[in-house]
């Protein structure tokens, strides 16, 4: 049964490694172009000063100036880091969705089922075999891709917490794209078609990948929060860090401006009147900032990597039950 399953997905499998490797001879010279311009422009000694608290603010302003430089020259690769956050999503359509509905669709399925394999020991080694195939391609994947945007990842304020950055590094392309493949798998048991079940494979994916980003991941665990004065220094957010909400609040705790911060020397505004006077602060306002710390970027993606295989393991399951049912 493995021989069989093997001779059926090899060149599934050639046409996928070749695809990798035309995308890796696109890649590399690019992360080595990034990473040889940041070596340049002095930046990893500008993110080790970041991380230092007591860091002089004009070397910080001078570290600015590098990081602008750098993302202004590079910041145009966000755009294909959007369309690198499909691939998980493209391994699920054409791997998991015709793997049962294809069988089904075409009627192979009633001679690959009755040939002294049953269906659950056909299902186990088929689904095992593509399972494997798909994390060895992740982990791959996950690896490459770290690689290729740490120097964005640095370069940017958010770093590796960035709602693109973090989809596309770590651990998390592997539980993405297991959970692509058991989405497309469980599809195919259901609608039988590839045509309808790639479809769902594709809008279940995306819709669930959203769902989490935007409404589960801040959540994870509880956000801090960063108070300052708005007059007087104003403190320096660690790079790395995942702002969630900032604004202006009164003392009384009520926001006054959103996605705003406000900064003023000591002693008023420049013609001497009160600071953020012109807003309706009074006294006591303060400046305010919802975040998660960088520091939690590998709980984040072993939280949300778990979540992502415990579902494709529970659509799996779900998958090889009604394939029991398929006459």
């Amino acid at each position: 049964m493995i021989w069989l399953a093997w001779r059926q997905h090899r060149k599934q499998l050639l046409f996928t490694l070749i695809a990798f490797a035309a995308l890796a001879a696109l890649m590399i010279p690019i992360g080595l172009s990034m990473r040889h311009t940041f070596a340049d422009l002095g930046l990893s000694d500008c993110v080790r000063q970041a991380a230092n608290t007591d860091t002089a603010p004009e070397a910080m302003r001078t570290c600015d100036g590098a990081f602008r430089q750098f993302t202004n020259r590079y910041g145009s690769l966000n755009l294909v880091a959007v369309l690198l956050l499909v691939l998980p999503m493209l391994v699920g359509l054409f791997w998991g969705a015709p793997l049962v509905a294809r069988e089904v669709e075409h009627g192979t399925h009633r001679f690959a089922w009755t040939q002294g394999v049953g269906r659950t020991h056909w299902a186990l080694v088929k689904f095992g075999l593509v399972g494997a195939v798909t994390v060895a391609l992740a982990i791959s994947y996950g690896l490459g891709m770290s690689w290729w945007a740490s120097p964005l990842t640095q370069a940017a304020h958010e770093g590796r917490m960035g709602v693109m950055v973090f989809d596309l590094v770590g651990v998390v392309p592997v539980g993405y794209t297991l959970f692509a493949v058991a989405l497309g798998i469980f599809a195919g048991t259901v609608w039988r078609r590839m045509l309808p079940a790639m479809a769902v494979t594709l809008v279940g994916f995306v819709g669930v990948r959203a769902a989490l980003a935007v409404l589960a991941r801040p959540h994870y665990q509880p956000a801090l929060t960063l108070t300052s004065p708005v007059e007087g220094a104003q403190p320096i957010m660690s790079r790395g860090d995942w702002v969630l909400a900032s604004g202006v609040r009164n003392a009384d705790g009520a926001m006054v401006a959103e996605d705003a911060q406000i900064g003023c020397p000591p002693g008023g505004g420049p013609t001497g009147e009160a600071c953020g006077a012109e807003l309706g602060l009074g006294p006591g306002a303060y400046n305010w900032q919802l975040y998660q710390p960088g520091s939690r970027f590998w709980l984040f993606q072993g939280i949300e990597t778990g979540i992502f295989v415990a579902l494709a393991l529970l659509l799996v399951y779900f998958a090889i039950r009604r394939i029991r049912r398929i006459a």
